[in-house]
C-alpha cells in the first residue's frame, strides 16, 4: 500500500476533506491533525474499520480508543451524558479534554476494549472537525504512530511510522498543544483523572466545584492484570529508540549529575542526548542537547517533548538523560509523558539513588 500525504489547502479544503471522508465511510483509516497530536481515524461504528487501526499501529487490543465528535450534542447518541459532563463540555469543548462516559450499545466493544464506558472528545482543529462532519460518523482515533513510539505532532512524524500502512495522511501543519488530551472519567464519583493534559486538574475542579481523584497510575505503571480505562496507561508509550533516564532533584544537583555522565559517556566513546530546561541547557557541552523550554513553562516543555524524542532518534544517540520537573499543576502532564517514555527509569541526583 502506498500512503498519500495530502497537504491541506484552505482554498480546496472542502474537496480534500470530502475525499478523506469517503475513505472513512468505506471502512478505511485516515490520519488527520488535531490540536493535540495527529490521530489515526476510522469509523467508530464499524468494528472491521477499527480493527484496521489496531493493525496499522500494532496496538494491543486491551487499549481503549477515543471517539471524536464534531458537536457536543453528538455525545448523547453514543453515551450517557450526566450534568457534570455537560458543564465540562461547555467550558472546554472544542478542546483537549476527553470525557469517559457510560457507553451505548452502538459503540462496538473493540473501541472500548470491552469496557462499559467510552472516551469521547471534540477536537479544536478545523481539519478534524470538518472531517468528522463530512464523514457523518463518530471517528475512533488513537494517536497516529506505531504503538509505543513518541506521538506524532506533524504529518512527517506520521509518515515515519505509517508509510505503507494506511492510505492517506491529511497534513494540517504542526499541532498546537503537542501532547494528548486530558482524560477525565465522569462515569462515576469520585471523578477520576486517567491522563493529564493541557486542561489541568485545577481547571477541571474550578468548573466542577469538587475534588478530582488522581490515581497512582498517572505517574506509575499499572500492575499486572489491571485493565486500562484510558489510552496511555498500561503499555509502553512514547519511547525513543535509545534508553531514556529521567534525572530528578534540585536543578544544581541535576546539572552536576548530567555533566558527570556526559564525561563518562564521552570517555567510553558513546553518544549521549540531553533533554533539558532552557535554564540549564547551555551547561551540557559534549552532548546532543535539546532545550525543551523553561521550568516555569511546563506547557512549553510538553509541547516540545515528542518532537525532541524523535530528533534524538534521528541523531542516533546511545542513551538519553532528561531533566525532570515537579509533577504538579501544568507539570503533571509533562512528567506523565516523560516518565512513560523512560519506562519509569529515574535517578535522584540529590541522593544518587536510581529506580
Amino acid at each position: 500500500m502506498h500512503t498519500s500525504i495530502l497537504h491541506i489547502d484552505a482554498e480546496n479544503m472542502d474537496e480534500q476533506i470530502d475525499a478523506a471522508a469517503e475513505l472513512l465511510r468505506s471502512g478505511q483509516v485516515v490520519a488527520f491533525p488535531t490540536e493535540t497530536v495527529y490521530g489515526l481515524g476510522a469509523s467508530a461504528l464499524d468494528p472491521e474499520a477499527v480493527k484496521r487501526i489496531f493493525s496499522a499501529k500494532g496496538r494491543p487490543a486491551d487499549n481503549p480508543l477515543i471517539v471524536h465528535i464534531a458537536d457536543p450534542a453528538d455525545a448523547a447518541a453514543i453515551a450517557e451524558v450526566p450534568a457534570s459532563a455537560g458543564m465540562l463540555m461547555e467550558a472546554f469543548w472544542p478542546g483537549p479534554l476527553t470525557l469517559v462516559l457510560r457507553k451505548y450499545d452502538n459503540i462496538p466493544s473493540i473501541v472500548t476494549a470491552g469496557l462499559s464506558t467510552v472516551a469521547v472528545r471534540m477536537p479544536a482543529h478545523p481539519v478534524a472537525l470538518s472531517l468528522i462532519r463530512s464523514a457523518g460518523l463518530p471517528i475512533a482515533a488513537p494517536s497516529a504512530h506505531r504503538s509505543g513510539r513518541p506521538s506524532p505532532t506533524s504529518a512527517a512524524h506520521v509518515a515515519e511510522d505509517m508509510e505503507g500502512r494506511i492510505p492517506l495522511i491529511l497534513d494540517g501543519g504542526p499541532c498546537r498543544v503537542g501532547i494528548e488530551s486530558t482524560v477525565l472519567d465522569v462515569s462515576e464519583r469520585p471523578f477520576c483523572l486517567l491522563r493529564p493534559g493541557d486542561v489541568t486538574v485545577d481547571n477541571l475542579e474550578d468548573i466542577l466545584g469538587e475534588p478530582i481523584h488522581i490515581p497512582e497510575a498517572v505517574l506509575a505503571a499499572l500492575g499486572e492484570g489491571q485493565t486500562p480505562r484510558s489510552p496511555g496507561l498500561k503499555h509502553t508509550h512514547y519511547a525513543p529508540r535509545a534508553p531514556l533516564t529521567v534525572v530528578m532533584g534540585t536543578p544544581a544537583h541535576t546539572a552536576a549529575y548530567i555533566r558527570d555522565q556526559i564525561q563518562a559517556y564521552a570517555g567510553a566513546g558513546r553518544r549521549l542526548g540531553i533533554l533539558a530546561a532552557s535554564e540549564t541547557a547551555d551547561q551540557y557541552d559534549g552532548a546532543r542537547v535539546i532545550a525543551l523550554g523553561s521550568r516555569c513553562a511546563p506547557r512549553e516543555m510538553a509541547h516540545a517533548l515528542f518532537s525532541a524524542l524523535r530528533q534524538m532518534d534521528a541523531w542516533g544517540v546511545d542513551a538519553i538523560l532528561a531533566e525532570g520537573i515537579a509533577p504538579r499543576g501544568e507539570g503533571l502532564a509533562f512528567m506523565n509523558r516523560l516518565l512513560r517514555a523512560a519506562g519509569f527509569v529515574t535517578v535522584d541526583a540529590d541522593t544518587g539513588a536510581g529506580v
